[in-house]
């Protein structure tokens, strides 16, 4: 039992100090430009593996030379209250919660109704001597879409620290490093660290970089259209560069940038 004890105590002062290692890093991040997140970090490795290059594009950009149309763009296509909530908006991750198992619940059923169909092919060909079809694979192993709601200050948490796992601990890690984020920085910088090291592309990090690869202009001169684009393609920046400029980039973008004028800055 005291080896059983010391072990408890052990965790529990581990936990204890790598809680305290990221309230230091957040603190510092006050007065201090993070260089890189755990998200980058893991990219570059990835570029090196697999590419065998990596190509990279990010140029820090402070909060007054990124352009309004693009704050006020990501705040209205990622998280409406930013200004307000106290980094969580826990009526959003309930909905979520809830859409997310009515679409694994719908997944499940379509799996099930195919694999139901694929015996019964597999039994009538047996029974007429003929060989068996494949195993419709796509249909079998096909997942749903997930979906999120995260605040900026929760995407912000997750960049800076944590992989891309999902489990409670991760996401139980999350919410820790966001009430931080919350406590010891202003919305504003919270705000312009995520704008200077979110992704927007393969190898494309933060404002001023997305503005020059996808409009050839500085962060700070990005006007409402181009702005409500790049905002569109933050959820999904690796497909959505593919075509930056698709019916359903520019249409969305055109809904957000008509509705910047009524978007809150902190």
């Amino acid at each position: 039992m005291r080896h059983f004890w010391r072990i408890i105590v052990l965790t529990v002062l581990g936990g204890l100090s790598l809680q305290l290692y990221f309230a230091a890093r957040i603190a510092l991040m006050a007065v201090v430009d993070p260089q890189s997140t755990t998200f980058q970090r893991s990219e570059v490795f990835r570029l090196a593996r697999d590419k065998h290059e990596v190509l990279w594009s990010q140029e820090w950009r402070p909060y007054a030379e990124i352009s309004d149309n693009l704050k006020r763009a990501v705040i209205a296509s990622e998280d409406a209250n930013f200004a307000d909530h106290s980094g969580v908006e826990w009526d959003a991750l309930e909905n979520a919660w809830k859409r997310n198992n009515q679409a694994q619940a719908k997944m499940d059923k379509a799996r099930a109704q195919a694999q139901a169909r694929y015996e019964r092919a597999v039994a009538r060909a047996q029974s007429r001597g003929r060989k068996p079809p494949e195993a419709p694979a796509r249909a079998l192993s096909a997942t749903p879409k997930v979906i999120g709601g995260s605040t900026i200050t929760q995407q912000l948490a997750k960049n800076l620290f944590l992989s891309g796992e999902r489990n409670f601990l991760r996401k139980g890690q999350e919410f820790v490093i966001t009430f931080m984020l919350e406590g010891l920085l202003s919305k504003e910088r919270i705000l312009c660290i995520y704008l200077n090291n979110v992704e927007w592309g393969e190898g494309i990090f933060g404002a001023q970089a997305a503005a020059r690869h996808y409009f050839r202009v500085d962060a700070s001169q990005l006007s409402a259209t181009p702005a409500g684009r790049l905002a569109v393609m933050l959820p999904a920046p690796k497909r959505f560069e593919k075509n930056p400029h698709s019916a359903y980039v520019s249409g969305r973008g055109a809904t957000i940038a008509a509705r910047l004028q009524g978007v809150e800055l902190p």
